[in-house]
Parts: structure tokens; sequence; C-alpha cells
């Protein structure tokens, strides 16, 4: 369809795809008509038949790839549809037989889940002599604590005590 040709026909070559010289020749036909050459239209029209018969078939050559794809991509589908549902049943049978098993041949098995778990605490020097290089995070972080900010106590007893107002100087 998206093909270039080029075609030798009588008045030089034409390209193009076969729409665009079918349009191509199509013209001249009508304008050879026009001009009441009657042979050179007809000729005009032969050369746009050939080109309208293998668009005509390349069409029928895409149409027919698409309505294969289509067909292997519903056959897809399809089956990708009963796969899961195989699979389920599958393993939905399988895990029923081994837990059955897996049962009868158990042993009892104690219930930690309310038991105290242990803290697990890693101290520095066992990550220092692991060999591993020390890092920043894990240092041990030495805060100071903050000093208490002065309060303002002097302007404020200098106020009360002098209720004049002061002097400019």
């Amino acid at each position: 369809m998206n093909r270039v040709f080029d075609s030798s026909g009588p008045e030089g070559k034409v390209r193009g795809t076969p729409q665009q010289i079918i349009e191509k020749y199509s013209q001249m036909a009508r304008d050879a008509h026009l001009g009441n050459d009657r042979v050179a239209a007809e000729n005009f029209l032969q050369h746009s038949e050939h080109y309208t018969r293998m668009h005509a078939e390349a069409q029928r050559e895409i149409d027919a790839r698409r309505e294969q794809q289509e067909r292997e991509h519903q056959e897809r589908q399809q089956a990708r549809a009963n796969q899961p549902r195989q699979e389920h049943q599958q393993n939905s049978d399988q895990p029923r037989v081994d837990q059955n098993q897996q049962q009868q041949n158990a042993e009892p098995v104690a219930d930690l889940s309310n038991t105290e778990q242990p803290e697990l605490i890693v101290p520095v020097a066992a990550v220092v002599d692991s060999g591993l290089v020390e890092t920043p995070e894990q240092a041990p972080v030495k805060r100071r604590p903050r000093k208490p900010k002065p309060a303002p106590v002097a302007k404020a007893a200098d106020e009360a005590v002098s209720d004049e107002p002061k002097a400019a100087e």
C-alpha cells in the first residue's frame, strides 16, 4: 500500500504509491479526453486500471493478514482465559494433599506468639571488631545540655523603679 512505484507511462515516468499513480493516470486520462485524444485517454485509463488492480490485490493481502492476526489474538486470549483456571485448579488441589500429609507427619509445635521476645542489641565494639569501618551512624551521640537563656530581669527592674519619664540629654 505504501510502497513507491516508478511507472513508465506514455508521457514519461510517474512515481508514487499505487493510489497516487492511479490518481495521476486518471487525471491524464481526463485531460486527454478533454483534448479529444481518445487513444491517449484509453492508454492512460489502461495504466490506471493496472495500478487499480495492484492496489486491490495489496488491499486483499493486508485484509487477510489482519484477519489472521485477529484470529491468533483471539486464540491467545482464550488460551490465557483458560490457563489461570487450570493453574488454579492444579494449585488448589496440590496444597490440600501436601497439607494433609504434613499434618499427619508433623510433630506438635509450641505456640510462641505470646512469649516475650528478647531485644537484640549489637554493641558498637562488636561491629568494630568485625573488620567493618566505623561510620558516624554507629558512633554514640554525645550531646551537651543547653544553657538556659538569661532572663531580661535587669530591664524590667529599671522600668519598675522609675515611673518618671526619662529626660532627653
